[in-house]
């Protein structure tokens, strides 16, 4: 697989952010399930016109469902792809890759003020609710982007009787690369994964994280504090 380069026409980037004084930004699984609707169905350009009404009928049994139709058309749209996410109490983690200029920036947006409106609309509040505009670290080369996708999956360890449980986290995309991809083409892990040999199975990968997870922290990727 070719290597990434820091001045491909496509680049990939760690986005995060947290809830305002890191205040939870997510109190229910209703909510989670609101968020990770978005940042799926939002790749694509096309709009939605009651968001409520589609993830409805996408919920099923307190899982997300998104039709083949809908699918279709955000694959044959998509401004960003979505590569890693997780998705904690009070922040969210995403990998992303651009597919067209400014694509991150509207990806962001909508999908950030659609979540604001609704979480203060369901929960009674009002103004902001994460700590101003996202941050988004520029991936500079293959070394970087294996590494910040062991600590986007990583995060759950954070998080009370989930630490050494991680690829069971249903709110990551860490089973989506240990177990079975659940979002098809709408979550690309071949570019993480195409980096091991195509005889060796998925589960190297999890071994992976839980090796080198520690280097994140020594070595020069630098995350604020979330």
């Amino acid at each position: 697989m070719p290597k990434i380069k820091n001045h491909a026409p496509e680049e990939y980037y760690h986005v995060y952010n947290r809830g305002m004084q890191k205040q939870p930004i997510f109190e229910t699984d209703a909510d989670r399930l609101r968020f990770l609707f978005l940042i799926l169905v939002f790749q694509g350009r096309g709009s939605i016109k009651n968001v409520s009404r589609e993830i409805k009928q996408s919920v099923q049994s307190s899982t997300l469902h998104i039709d083949l139709e809908r699918s279709d058309d955000i694959l044959k749209n998509r401004s960003v792809e979505l590569i890693c996410f997780c998705l904690m109490p009070n922040h969210f983690h995403l990998l992303l890759c651009e597919k067209e200029e400014g694509g991150i920036a509207k990806y962001m947006q909508r999908v950030l003020t659609a979540y604001t409106k609704y979480f203060n609309l369901k929960h009674k509040k009002s103004g902001h609710l994460l700590q101003g505009s996202y941050k988004s670290v520029h991936i500079e080369d293959d070394r970087q982007l294996m590494y910040v996708s062991t600590y986007i999956h990583k995060n759950p360890k954070e998080i009370k009787n989930w630490q050494n449980k991680e690829e069971q986290y249903y709110w990551s995309s860490c089973q989506d690369y240990t177990l079975e991809n659940r979002w098809g083409q709408l979550l690309l892990t071949d570019i993480i994964l195409g980096r091991f040999n195509e005889d060796v199975n998925q589960g190297t990968y999890q071994s992976f994280v839980e090796t080198s997870v520690a280097k994140v922290a020594k070595e020069d990727f630098y995350f604020d504090e979330v």
